[in-house]
């Protein structure tokens, strides 16, 4: 299988364990620190330079901030096989983690407020960077094992169009 394909559906999916622990954080933010997640604030910035900020109700503002999240998952998912061979350690937990910490800076200190999307992080209260930062470990770490799972599990999907069963000594086709 396609290590880049299978680092996409990796991302994306581990942006729903991101997307939950997100959620669940920011529950725990004082009231202060309780605007818009970095999602939302993207969104929002982005349909109010394309013109469109006035024009969307607040389920097709809710809808497009979803999909931008887990589109960018996907995507930073897809980079992951290129970079997890040169990173340190051989758990690809660890390896996903220190991805994701590094998608966090890259995104939170480089592109985003280069292109005047987001503030730095350095400019945010320190919860939601705690908040940040741990959802970027969870979907590090998440985006590591399940590309790796997938990986592993890839060969045994097929074998003359059958389920192949692993377990057999000879890998022949269950009966499914």
């Amino acid at each position: 299988m396609n290590r880049h394909l299978l680092g996409a559906i990796a991302g994306f999916s581990a942006t729903a364990a991101m997307t939950l622990a997100m959620a669940a954080m920011y529950r725990r933010l004082t009231p202060k620190e309780r605007y818009p997640l970095p999602p939302g604030e993207i969104t929002s910035k982005i349909t109010e330079d394309l013109g469109m900020a006035g024009s969307l109700d607040e389920q097709l503002q809710v809808d497009l901030t979803l999909a931008g999240h887990f589109g960018y998952g996907a995507a930073a998912g897809a980079i992951y096989p290129t970079f997890a061979r040169g990173l340190p350690g051989s758990s690809p937990l660890l390896n996903g983690t220190f991805y994701g910490l590094l998608v966090w800076a890259v995104s939170y200190l480089g592109w985003l407020p280069a292109f005047g999307i987001l503030r730095p992080a350095t400019e945010h209260p320190a919860g939601r960077n705690i908040v940040m930062l741990l959802a970027h470990v969870v979907w590090g770490g998440a985006t590591g094992a399940v590309a790796d799972g997938l990986a592993r599990a890839g060969p045994t999907f097929l074998a003359n169009g059958r389920m192949r069963d692993t377990h057999h000594p000879r890998g022949r086709a269950a009966d499914a």
